[in-house]
C-alpha cells in the first residue's frame, strides 16, 4: 500500500511524499523529473516495499511540495539540500543515524540532476546509484557546447524558461504538455499519445499540474545548462572541475535510446566521470522508460541492490 505524507525540513521547505515498506528496512529513495511527479514511482514503491522503506518525494516546486517563488530556490545548492533532509528524517524515523547512508538513489531526469550532485559532493550518503535517462553534468555541458544536435535537441528548455511557460503549457487542457510524452522518433515527425497515457494517467498528471508548474520551470531557469542562444552566450565558457563532477559511488545508468531530448551521444565519456559504471542501454525506449517499460527498470534496480 502507498503511503503520503509531508515531511517539514530544518530548513523551511515541506515535501509531500508517498512511499512503501516498513520504516526501519533498508532506505531507498526515488527522485522524478519534469513534468511528473512522485505518483511515476508507484510500481517500484509497491515491488521493493516488501524489504526496502521506499520514499519518492514530490521534489521542491512540484505536487504539494513547498514551491518558493524565488529562482534562486531552485540552484543544484537549495535542491539536494532537501534530499539530505529528507534522508536525515527517514533515518531518524528508523532509528539510524542521521547521515547513515542510502541503500540506492534511483533518479530520472531532474530527479537524476539532483542524485548526480548529490553523489559526487555527499558519497557516503549513499552505497548505490540507478540513473534513468538523466545526462551527466559534465557530458550534458560538452554537447551543449559543441555539438548542434544537442543544441537543438534541447531547444525546448528556452521556451520553458519564457515567463510566460506556465500559461502557454496550462492553456487548452495542457496541450503543450501531452506532446512531451509523445515518442517521436525524429523531429517533426507526428506526435503520437503512447499506450502507457491512459485516461486514469492523464488525470493523475494533470492534478498535478493543476497544483503549478512554476516551481518545475524554475529548474530550467535557474539552470545554466540549455543551449546557447548566441556565440558569446555564458554557457560557453562555462568550465566543471573534474573534481566537482566525479562520481565514485557504483552506479548503473539506464537510458532509453529513443529519447529524442537527451540522444545517447550524452553517454560517450562517461566512463571518466563515473568510473564504477555499468551502462543498460534500451534502444527501443524513450525519456518516458519508467512508464514504458517498468519491468525492465524493477529488473535494474534488483540487480543493483542484490549487488
Amino acid at each position: 500500500m502507498i503511503e503520503k505524507f509531508e515531511v517539514a525540513l530544518p530548513h523551511g521547505i515541506t515535501l509531500s511524499c508517498r512511499a512503501a515498506g516498513p520504516r526501519a528496512a533498508p532506505l531507498v529513495i526515488f527522485l522524478h523529473g519534469f513534468p511528473e511527479a512522485a505518483f511515476v514511482w508507484d510500481a517500484m514503491l509497491t515491488r521493493f516495499g516488501d524489504r526496502y522503506r521506499c520514499v519518492a518525494p514530490n521534489l521542491r516546486g512540484f505536487e504539494q511540495s513547498s514551491a518558493p517563488a524565488a529562482v534562486e530556490a531552485y540552484r543544484p545548492k537549495q535542491l539536494v539540500a532537501d534530499i539530505e533532509a529528507l534522508v536525515a528524517h527517514c533515518n531518524r524515523e528508523a532509528g539510524r543515524a542521521e547521515r547513515a547512508p542510502l541503500a540506492a538513489l534511483v533518479a530520472h531526469d531532474w530527479g537524476g540532476a539532483l542524485a548526480w550532485n548529490l553523489a559526487a559532493q555527499q558519497p557516503a550518503l549513499l552505497e548505490r546509484l540507478v540513473i534513468i535517462n538523466s545526462p551527466h553534468p559534465a557530458t550534458f555541458l560538452r554537447e551543449l557546447q559543441h555539438s548542434p544536435a544537442q543544441q537543438a535537441a534541447s531547444a525546448y528548455m528556452n521556451f520553458l524558461c519564457r515567463d510566460d511557460a506556465a500559461e502557454l503549457l496550462a492553456a487548452d487542457d495542457f496541450a503543450r504538455l501531452w506532446p512531451f510524452f509523445s515518442n517521436r522518433v525524429e523531429r517533426g515527425s507526428p506526435a503520437v499519445a503512447p499506450d502507457w497515457l491512459t485516461d486514469d494517467v492523464k488525470e493523475q498528471y494533470r492534478s498535478v499540474w493543476r497544483a503549478g508548474l512554476q516551481g518545475g520551470l524554475n529548474y530550467y531557469r535557474a539552470s545554466p545548462l540549455r543551449p546557447p542562444t548566441s556565440a558569446d552566450d555564458a554557457i560557453m565558457t562555462l568550465s566543471f572541475p573534474p573534481e566537482f563532477v566525479t562520481v565514485r559511488v557504483p552506479t548503473r545508468v539506464i537510458w532509453g535510446e529513443r529519447d529524442v531530448a537527451l540522444p545517447p551521444a550524452l553517454l560517450d565519456g562517461l566512463e571518466v566521470y563515473v568510473p564504477q559504471m555499468r551502462v543498460v542501454r534500451v534502444p527501443d525506449a524513450s525519456h518516458w522508460i519508467v512508464h514504458e517499460q517498468p519491468a525492465l527498470v524493477a529488473r535494474e534496480i534488483e540487480a543493483v541492490l542484490s549487488s
